[in-house]
């Protein structure tokens, strides 16, 4: 993954997640990748992993079952055009 310098990491790893649910390579209630796989894909730390999974459960497009996994939730809002 190429990094934009100006924008956090885990801003770029979440709008990479959003744009994949968007598009439906995650559906509603699709497991998300676990922040583990997130690293080893993005190469960022489980940290920063963590948070991107947070940031998408409190943007309401994910929620996590304990013990099981983080699932998406919903389609992010696009404004009508």
């Amino acid at each position: 993954m190429e990094w934009e310098p100006e924008v956090p990491r885990w801003r770029q790893v979440y709008a990479l997640i959003e744009e994949r649910i968007d598009s439906g390579v995650y559906p509603p209630g699709e497991r998300l990748p676990s922040a583990l796989a997130i690293v080893e894909e993005t190469g960022i730390s489980p940290v920063t992993a963590r948070r991107v999974l947070k940031e998408l459960r409190e943007a309401g497009l994910a929620y996590m079952e304990p013990g099981i996994g983080t699932f998406v939730s919903r389609l992010p809002d696009r404004p009508a055009g």
